[in-house]
This record gives structure tokens, C-alpha cells and sequence, in this order.
């Protein structure tokens, strides 16, 4: 799913009708590629997102404040924050049919400057622009990266070539149509394909929505079209974004937003109308802050994590079932045994021997090849007992190397739906890619991501506490702020956070237990649930298991508290 000019067009209107007139009052550094900008106009605060992720570009506005999500600000977000704060929104424009917005800024001091956005996939961008030359870029690209237009600092700003030799679908006509068809030699086309070659400003949603719209079926080759029905078809679709008339919406299906438009979608089910083309774009790509943000982000790296949970279970089944308990591995060798002893008494093409190897014993029915000799057939059965007497000496090692790394795994699926930030999305994708688990490029660590650490809290009375939200924020919390005395806090028997109490000579009432038990439950597995029981000790009773990965802690002397998880700002905090 992408931005088609349409959806930018939609974005130019709604934001000439809230943010332009406005101040840029504050800008952050939400994560590598992206901005934020909080523009404050006609009584009301507007937090604008601009992102040139290279999977998930977008620009839209988003409802709550934008977290800063790495430790220090790229350059172009400094020169943004140099530049454009203080300094009023007064117009907003696109380039026609192209995936392209501008954002104009004037300030007291420093004159005018524009934000380009070109959320295109894997050549997107956000370029900061003064009297045409380019100040600073979200992703620099130079003469090696693209031979046809570079992107520096210094540099005249280029825009994107333009499409050449396609209608303009405003000047659509019933004549035009038959061309396209007529000048078609590829009789392997569908409709829905032509279209998108030969229109100016459509995403394949769009084509696929008017060949529907013809009565036609979406997979209809192109020489069994319907011209003039098709023509019809797209005269109704295009008059009412002609004359700027949208409708956002989002497709859902099975409980996810799978799409985005400004426009209605007929030939999918689950399309509904949404306020804003904004809340259209945050319902599907997430916000950009808190918890649940950077849905987008996330996808890849959980899929990576359910994966890998796979392979080990795999690996786990497949071990536990190559054991056989001592029984089986006494057979084995009995089986040998016998067929050495009986080797005498075979007659040509037997295939099984029927005898006892303890006189008081069950009788043993032993298979035999009878394409073997008896010698061979004996080899074979040794063969698996030595294979088998193997397996139990060795396996059970590597059952427990492996539970250990599926406990890792999930304590990994936790942290990706708990990362709340760049540098903690990043943290998991390192740890996959170090384990082995990451498929297709290496996971670049994002530049100046630095390492995320746990949270820092301090109850009303003054009670320090420390929460981790991930495997290597666990550790660092339990064994870097914690001290013997110091109570320490998981869900019982899930994934999840560790959560530090300081002891600080006084006492610690029930009530920051309480709390503490709560943010626990909520930065951990059972987040969702009613009640959730937690575990409660001193860390000098919580230790590491030995050789397993960060944050993975065995503990005893624990007390428990049932509690409902509630997050943080759910609390008075000093």
C-alpha cells in the first residue's frame, strides 16, 4: 500500500485548512527518518509526522504528542529546530499527479524554507529546502546511489523526473480510451495493468476500483475490454476527486487495517469512511508515539521473532522425539543379540524371529530384512542402538539448550510488542541477526540509536523505581540498579518486564507494591488480562541462569501479589 497523488492531494487540503496559519511551537527527533513538528493555530495543537522510512514513508497528522525516540537529533532535525521553530506554516502545495508535498514555512529571522516530502517506497525522502538548494536530507543521496539525481547538501534541489506520455485524467476522453487499447501489443495484459501504464496519478487500488466499477473482473485481459464501459466507469470515478471531493476511508480485514484511500473501494470488502484522510493513514500505519506505535516498524521483526519460535519447536519435537526411554534401548541391543544367537536356524526369506532373551521375560518379535544376512540384520539393530544410546547421553543437553533459547524467543515477542521507540525495535532486530534468526540484509543499526534503558520512576512518596521493557533493559534494571535489598517484581510465569523497588531505609508501603505489581503486569505478556499475578522478592535473591541470554533469571523466596495492569500514567508520580 502507498501514497497515490490522490491521498497527497487530500493531505494538501487538509492541511491548508488546519496547520497552515499556525507556529511551529516545537520539533522532535521521532526516529532516523522521520520528524515531528507541533504546530500550534486557531486555538488548537497539531502534531504533523513526515517520515521517509524507505518501507512505511508518510506524512500525515497525528492526534497526541510525538515522543522523541532516539537519543540524540539527526542533522537535519537540528537544522529544522535551528530554523523553523517560531516560524509560521503558509502554504501547503503538490506538483500535479505527482507523490510529492510541499510545506512552505516563513520566519522572522531567517527568511523562507520548504519541506519536501516524497513518501515514495525505497527512494523516499524528507529534504529541507532554502531558495531552491538543499540545506540537509532525511536519506543524502549521492551521484554513486543515483546517477540521474542526487540529494546534498549545497546542492539545487531536483525534483523526481516527471511521467511523460501519460492522460491526464482530466482531459479523459471516450477517444483516448480507445487509444489505449488500440496502440496495446502485449496480449497478455490485463485492463487493470493497461490502466496503470497509460493514466496519469493512479495506484493500482485505484485501476482495480474502476474496472470493477465497469463490471468487468479484476483478472480481465485487456483485448476482451469494454471500452465504452469502461470509460463511463472512470468518468464517474474521477469526477468527484477532479473537483476534490474526498471520502478517507481504510479496508480492514479479520480485525487489521490492511488499506488506506480518499476514496470509497467497492470491490474489497471491510472499506469504511473515516474523519480525516489523517486518521486514515494513523488507523493503518499506527501513530508514530507511545507503545503502540510504529506499527509498521514492528511487522517485519515480529514476523521474524513468530519464525523463529517456529524453527526451534521444530527443532524441540524433533529431539524429544528421537529419545527412547531405556526400555526401547535394551530391545535394540536384545534385538542384535538374539538375531546373532538364532542365526543358525533362519530360513531363506524369513522376515521376523520370534524368541525370548529372558526365559522369564516377554517373548520379542524382532523384524528382520530378509534381503540381509543374519550377520547384517544384527549390524542394523546395533547400529540403532548406538545411534539411540547416543541420543540420550547428548539430547537431553541440547532439549535444554534449546527451551532456553525458546524462552529467550518469547521473552523477545514481548519485547517487540512492548518497544515503544527506535532504539528498542532496534535492540530485538540486533538480537535476531546475532542469533541467526534474521532473513534477507543485515539489520543495519540505526545511526545515534544508542541502547534504550529502563524506564525511571518515582512513586508520590518518593520511591524510586526502575522498569525494564525489554530482555536487555531486565538485566540492566535487576542487576545494574538493583541492590540486595531492593524488592524486585515479575508476572509470574510470562514473558515480561523486571521491575526494581529502591530501599532506601524506609519501609516500603503496600500501596508502591501495589503499583510497582501493576506496571509489571502491564509491561508483560498478560498485559490484556484482568488480573494478572505477580511474583514479588529482593533481587539478592534473584539470580542469572547460567550461560543463558540477558535478562533470562531464575528466583525463590518470592511473595505474590494479584493485581490489574495499569501503566504508568495511570499513577501520581512525583
Amino acid at each position: 500500500m502507498y501514497f497515490d497523488p490522490f491521498t497527497i492531494s487530500a493531505l494538501v487540503d487538509e492541511f491548508m485548512d488546519t496547520i497552515v496559519g499556525g507556529r511551529v511551537q516545537d520539533s522532535v527527533v521521532v526516529d532516523s527518518t522521520g520528524i515531528g513538528l507541533e504546530v500550534y493555530g486557531n486555538r488548537t495543537r497539531h502534531y504533523l509526522y513526515l517520515s521517509a522510512d524507505a518501507n512505511a514513508p508518510r506524512v500525515h497528522l497525528v492526534e497526541t504528542k510525538l515522543r522523541r525516540g532516539m537519543p540524540r537529533p539527526t542533522q537535519l532535525a537540528l537544522l529544522v529546530r535551528k530554523n523553523l521553530e517560531g516560524g509560521g506554516v503558509v502554504h501547503v502545495s503538490q506538483p500535479p499527479y505527482e507523490r510529492i508535498l510541499h510545506i512552505d514555512f516563513e520566519t522572522r529571522d531567517s527568511g523562507k524554507y520548504t519541506i519536501i516530502v516524497e513518501p515514495i517506497e525505497r527512494r523516499s525522502n524528507v529534504i529541507l529546502v532554502q531558495d531552491g538548494m538543499i540545506l540537509d536530507a532525511a536519506r543524502r543521496v549521492g551521484a554513486d546511489d543515483n546517477r540521474v539525481r542526487t540529494t546534498l547538501p549545497a546542492h539545487e534541489y531536483e525534483p523526481p523526473p516527471p511521467m511523460t506520455g501519460r492522460i491526464d485524467p482530466a482531459k479523459l476522453t471516450r477517444e483516448a480510451v480507445y487509444g489505449m487499447f488500440d496502440q496495446n501489443d502485449d496480449e497478455n495484459v490485463t485492463t487493470t495493468r493497461l490502466i496503470g501504464r497509460r493514466l496519469m496519478g493512479v495506484s493500482p487500488l485505484m485501476c482495480r476500483e474502476m474496472v470493477h466499477l465497469s463490471g468487468a473482473p479484476l483478472k480481465q485481459k485487456a483485448a476482451e475490454a469494454d471500452r465504452d464501459a469502461l470509460f463511463d466507469a472512470m468518468q464517474a470515478y474521477y469526477k468527484p476527486l477532479l473537483n476534490r471531493e474526498w471520502k478517507p476511508g481504510i479496508i480492514e480485514k479479520d480485525g487489521e487495517v490492511t488499506g488506506f484511500s480518499v476514496y470509497p473501494v467497492t470491490h474489497l470488502d471491510g472499506w469504511r469512511e473515516m474523519e480525516t484522510v489523517s486518521a486514515a493513514l494513523t488507523a493503518y500505519y499506527g501513530a508514530p508515539s507511545g507503545p503502540d506505535g510504529y506499527k509498521i516498524a514492528k511487522k517485519p521483526v515480529r514476523e521474524a521473532v513468530r519464525d523463529a519460535l517456529g524453527r526451534e519447536r521444530g527443532k524441540l519435537h524433533s529431539m524429544k522425539s528421537s529419545l527412547k526411554d531405556q526400555d526401547e534401548l535394551e530391545k535394540l541391543r536384545q534385538s542384535g543379540e538374539l538375531i546373532l544367537a538364532y542365526q543358525y536356524t533362519f530360513n531363506e526369506g524369513q522376515t521376523e524371529l520370534r524368541a525370548q532373551y529372558d526365559p522369564e521375560g516377554d517373548e520379542l518379535v524382532i523384524k528382520l530384512q530378509p534381503e540381509m544376512t543374519p550377520l547384517e540384520n544384527a549390524q542394523r539393530y546395533f547400529k540403532k542402538y548406538d545411534k539411540a544410546k547416543s541420543a540420550l547421553e547428548n539430547v537431553p543437553k541440547l532439549v535444554a539448550e534449546t527451551e532456553g533459547r525458546l524462552n529467550y524467543l518469547t521473552q523477545l515477542e514481548t519485547d517487540i510488542d512492548l518497544a515503544g521507540s527506535w532504539p528498542e525495535i532496534d535492540e530485538v532486530r540486533q538480537i535476531l541477526q546475532s542469533m541467526g534468526y534474521w532473513k534477507g540484509k543485515p539489520a543495519q543499526k540505526i545511526a545515534n540509536s544508542g541502547n534504550s534503558g529502563p524506564l525511571r520512576l518515582v512513586s508520590k512518596d518518593g520511591f524510586v523505581m526502575w522498569v525494564g521493557r525489554n530482555s536487555r533493559q531486565n538485566d540492566a534494571a535487576t542487576f545494574g540498579k538493583g541492590g540486595g535489598d531492593d524488592l524486585w517484581l515479575h508476572a509470574r510465569d510470562v514473558p515480561g518486564a523486571h521491575v526494581v523497588i529502591k530501599f532506601d531505609g524506609r519501609k516500603i508501603p503496600e500501596d508502591v507494591i501495589e503499583q510497582a505489581a501493576s506496571i509489571a503486569a502491564f509491561y508483560s505478556k498478560l498485559r490484556t488480562e484482568g488480573n494478572v499475578i505477580v511474583d514479588v522478592t529482593q533481587c539478592k535473591y534473584v539470580k542469572k541462569i547460567k550461560g543463558a541470554a540477558p535478562g533470562m533469571v531464575t528466583y525463590r523466596n518470592e511473595e505474590t501479589r494479584t493485581v490489574v495492569p495499569r501503566s504508568e500514567d495511570e499513577f501520581e508520580m512525583a
